[in-house]
């Protein structure tokens, strides 16, 4: 038995620990898509109730974005929001890959499932929609921390994000696009909320309808939101 535990054939298992099988298994994959969706969700939370701040004028959201990025501790915070991003995006991108190879051939003809079925457009595209938000999140991230539009220091201490977020948002091309990436979040939510609750084992008849319906309000407020701070902004950015 033991000299059979250490024989070349099982050096794999012997040298891999449990918790990477485990993670590496096709239930140890949803379990991260899971676990980091939720916490991106939360992050989320974070961000739209930070860019509601906005109403409130360029002093208040100035105030709010200095003490943000004068916080000793975002540069931790934001290297592990990058891990939360690159594991989530890596481990669906793996498990839709996975997917496909298990099931090469297409249906002739798609047929629907009835009332019971959980599959919507928002399901069919989270790839799609997962994809684009990469993207997107490159473009925004450059944007408003590269320095695109227009920046200069506030008085009282950081940069003016207020007038760099109207700046940016002046073009109606740039508007379009956060319109566009503004609806792939609200689709990516509206089914990877109850998703994600799902692969961690949250999933009971009488409950789970009441999760699908929270987590699709959810996906709108966040998403309509954002929306309407993107209008706004651009807006504003017009009278300037």
């Amino acid at each position: 038995m033991l000299t059979c535990a250490f024989s070349p054939r099982n050096s794999k298992l012997v040298q891999m620990s449990p918790p990477i099988r485990v993670f590496r298994s096709s239930v140890g994959t949803k379990l991260l898509i899971g676990a980091t969706g939720l916490a991106l969700v939360g992050y989320l939370l974070i961000h739209v109730a930070g860019n509601l701040v906005i109403f409130g004028g360029q002093s208040a959201f100035n105030k709010y974005a200095y003490t943000l990025e004068d916080n000793p501790l975002l540069p931790v915070i934001e290297i592990l929001l990058a891990l939360l991003f690159l594991t989530h995006i890596y481990k669906a991108i793996a498990n839709f890959l996975s997917n496909q190879k298990a099931r090469p051939a297409k249906y002739e003809k798609k047929k629907r499932a009835g009332y019971t079925s959980r599959k919507s457009l928002a399901s069919s595209t989270m790839i799609v929609t997962g994809l684009w938000l990469v993207v997107f999140l490159l473009f925004h991230v450059t944007a408003f921390r590269a320095g695109w539009g227009h920046e200069t220091p506030w008085p009282a201490g950081g940069r003016d994000l207020y007038t760099q977020e109207l700046d940016v948002f002046h073009s109606p091309l740039t508007v379009l696009f956060y319109l566009l990436s503004m609806i792939a979040i609200g689709m990516h939510l509206w089914h990877g909320v109850s998703s994600s609750l799902q692969s961690l084992g949250v999933d009971h008849p009488r409950w789970t309808p009441r999760i699908i319906l929270a987590g699709r309000v959810l996906a709108v407020a966040i998403s309509g939101t954002f929306i309407v701070i993107l209008f706004w902004a651009h807006v504003m950015g017009q009278q300037q």
